[in-house]
């Protein structure tokens, strides 16, 4: 009420800066799809016959946001932890496939995986099935610490009085702030690709794996090569996020169109989100290899690289383009495992909510 007594006639009501930011829930299989670039959304609604709400661009329009109580975000952690458990085989088997030339040069594994089905029998043969969710923990100190940053983030912006803020800022604090949560996060990231890429060997104990679990990850990786070891490849993740939002800029007007075509048909709504979202990914992804590669340098003992640009320029030359996608198939099929996941958990609270209400 008071911010409508300031407004003359003819000026605008523009939303918050929190109303204009969308945190979007990760719930994608690479940590940072989900915290890439917010999308920034047309949240106004006519007050009276005089506030008119400049829209959006329609690159930048989404659903609202839903993170206003702590009940809210425990639910959608409780959530996170179920989708996370569901893709964490698809994870790791992604992952050995992605680092499997490191692997091989480390002496932990003979030869190639020959596909994702080979690498599931070789992983289950000798480690047991229960290894396929090797690094589960870390990943999910990589998603929960994330939502928990987002949502603070987000309750801090909605005490703002910031009407002022232009479309520019809000883009630029938008990245500045997927960036920051990118930073925080980025030690559990590179905790997980070390203890899922760390392989078992025919005939090997417990005791013969480099790693014991996430505290000895970050105990050896500081001895061996300090601060700098569990930030190694976070420039080329940076640049993920930034090609992650340009893609999104540019494919939303479509996915919107699609969505609205197909509203009143929940599963091909879906599926349209499943097919941009394994286009975003696709098109990540050599960013990502070249980002979880020079992960592995990190206590290996191995020459590092040089900078991003010579890791590119090295994996290119002595591997070929093809290597840039390896692990892209268990990438796919992860991301379908996260979607089924996610449509089952809807269909069941629907289910859920009709009885109540038919309850009463």
């Amino acid at each position: 009420a008071a911010r409508l007594s300031c407004r003359t006639e003819h000026e605008p009501l523009l939303p918050l800066i929190s109303q204009k930011i969308h945190w979007q829930p990760d719930l994608s299989f690479r940590p940072f799809n989900y915290t890439a670039a917010p999308i920034i959304e047309n949240m106004g609604s006519t007050v009276g016959t005089s506030s008119v709400v400049k829209p959006s661009p329609t690159a930048f329009v989404g659903a609202p946001m839903e993170k206003s109580s702590k009940a809210s975000l425990i639910k959608e952690l409780v959530a996170l932890g179920l989708l996370k458990a569901v893709a964490a085989p698809f994870e790791r088997v992604k992952l050995l496939l992605q680092n499997q030339k490191d692997i091989i040069k480390s002496g932990r594994l003979h030869k190639p995986y020959n596909g994702i089905l080979h690498c599931f029998a070789t992983t289950i043969r000798n480690e047991g099935i229960f290894s396929l969710w090797r690094g589960y923990t870390a990943m999910t100190m990589v998603h929960v610490s994330a939502t928990v940053i987002r949502f603070g983030m987000f309750q801090y912006t909605k005490i703002l009085d910031d009407t002022q803020w232009s479309y520019t800022r809000v883009v630029v604090s938008s990245y500045v702030a997927s960036a920051a949560t990118q930073f925080l996060v980025y030690p559990f990231l590179y905790a997980v690709t070390r203890m899922a890429t760390d392989v078992k060997t025919t005939g090997s104990n417990t005791g013969d794996r480099q790693f014991n679990g996430m505290i000895d990850v970050f105990r050896k990786t500081l001895k061996s090569d300090g601060i700098v070891g569990l930030y190694r490849g976070f420039n080329i993740t940076l640049g993920e996020l930034v090609m992650m939002g340009a893609l999104s800029k540019g494919l939303n007007p479509w996915k919107q169109h699609y969505s609205y075509i197909l509203q009143n048909n929940f599963l091909s709504r879906h599926m349209v989100d499943f097919g941009f979202w394994i286009s975003g990914n696709m098109a990540t992804y050599p960013l990502d290899t070249v980002s979880r590669r020079m992960m592995m340098t990190s206590g290996s003992g191995t020459v590092k690289y040089k900078s991003t640009v010579h890791a590119i320029g090295q994996i290119m030359k002595t591997e070929g383009v093809k290597t840039f996608y390896n692990g892209a198939g268990a990438e796919i099929l992860a991301c379908a495992a996260n979607r089924a996941t996610l449509l089952l958990m809807i269909y069941v609270a629907d289910v859920i909510r009709a009885a109540k209400e038919k309850q009463y």
